[in-house]
């Protein structure tokens, strides 16, 4: 979050500067023109440019049934969150 911050310069705006580049596709700061952005379906802001390399590795990914066991524990971690807010929401 700290590289974000130093890029982002809160303070002044127009000290921003891209690390972003063709040279550079790992940067982690890049600007968009308007044209680009009208360009894209329904003008979404939904962009990402940075690959996750560890997802482009099909051969190492884990057995399809530990693959779904961590689906399960996950889903069952959002529903005792969602429980836990119904708790807190009915208590008020």
């Amino acid at each position: 979050m700290q590289d974000f911050i130093i890029c982002y310069h809160p303070a002044n705006r127009h000290k921003r500067q891209a690390t972003w580049s063709e040279s550079n596709p790992e940067g982690r700061w890049r600007k968009f023109t308007y044209d680009e952005i009208m360009v894209r379906d329904k003008t979404s802001l939904d962009i990402s440019w940075l690959k996750d390399n560890s997802l482009a590795d099909l051969d190492n990914l884990p057995d399809p049934d530990v693959l779904a066991a961590e689906i399960v524990e996950n889903l069952e971690a959002g529903l005792e969150s969602f429980k836990a807010i119904i708790a807190v929401l009915n208590n008020r």
